[in-house]
């Protein structure tokens, strides 16, 4: 728990992380920068089943990704993903320069 201006909250706070770089990989995979410094992979072949990233199951639109203000986005910004997302349950790549 943690309590911000005179609120209590369940969990832990989360960090602010925006997206600095992202380039799309084979098999679904998202390859992540953060305004932390840090590289994650993100596998999205789970969300492909949801309606609002059914879109992105063909490869030349899933390709087809850039960063708007932080968040990775596609399709003229109709579908994105937060960072926190991204950040949350991607794999941190180790050694990245």
């Amino acid at each position: 728990m943690y309590i911000m201006d005179g609120i209590a909250y369940a969990g832990m706070p989360s960090r602010d992380v925006s997206v600095s770089g992202v380039r799309p990989m084979d098999d679904h995979q998202l390859w992540v920068r953060f305004s932390t410094g840090e590289a994650k992979v993100f596998d999205f072949n789970p969300l492909l089943k949801m309606p609002a990233f059914a879109p992105l199951a063909d490869m030349d639109v899933f390709r087809g990704v850039y960063i708007d203000f932080g968040t990775a986005v596609w399709c003229d910004g109709d579908i994105d993903i937060a960072p926190e997302t991204l950040y949350a349950d991607g794999i941190l790549v180790e050694n990245v320069g």
